[in-house]
């Protein structure tokens, strides 16, 4: 979305939410709902539509579309009130939807919360949690070294790259003749 759309989008929102606090709209529908909350709002390309999505806290899907067609009904008002604050050459027209975002998240969080819950024991399964077991003593079968790879001989504290040479096998220098 271009800045324009986007800045033009938050105005719209502003001033919805802005007649909506100031409890302008005398619908009953709208007035008696609660509180109204217009949570985003998409323009098209050419200014001239825009949804408005909303949100009633605690209301039912009955509530919510009552609110609907309440504000659908009171859309040419808005209109008139984005033209006098805005300066357009058109207000956009606003149709307004129910934010299921909220419906959604509270959906997911119980679904998490289910997988997050303690499963019951089956018959004949240990409820209570297991003790850890003893470290085995090692065996008598030699001494054992952590398997860290493979292990070079201690060649004095010397290391390749230092100006130390490893010898080649049969005891000589590598490159002197």
């Amino acid at each position: 979305m271009s800045q324009r759309l986007e800045r033009v989008a938050g105005e719209v929102r502003a001033i919805l939410g802005e007649v909506l606090a100031r409890d302008e709209i005398k619908d009953p529908r709208v007035r008696g709902a609660g509180l109204i909350t217009v949570t985003h709002v998409r323009v098209s390309g050419d200014l001239r539509h825009a949804r408005a999505l909303f949100t009633v806290h605690d209301a039912d899907a009955a509530a919510l579309e009552r609110v609907r067609q309440g504000l659908d009904h009171a859309s040419g008002y808005f209109r008139q009130a984005i033209a006098r604050r805005l300066r357009m050459k058109v207000a956009p027209a606003v149709k307004f939807e129910v934010d299921k975002v909220f419906e959604q998240a509270e959906r997911v969080e119980k679904i998490l919360r289910e997988q997050a819950a303690p499963v019951a024991p089956v018959d004949g399964e240990r409820t209570e949690p297991s003790e850890p077991s003893e470290p085995s003593e090692p065996s008598d079968d030699g001494p054992t070294a952590p398997d860290d790879g493979p292990t070079e001989p201690d060649d004095g504290g010397e290391t390749p790259g230092d100006g130390a040479e490893k010898a080649a096998p049969g005891g000589e220098k590598p490159g002197h003749d």
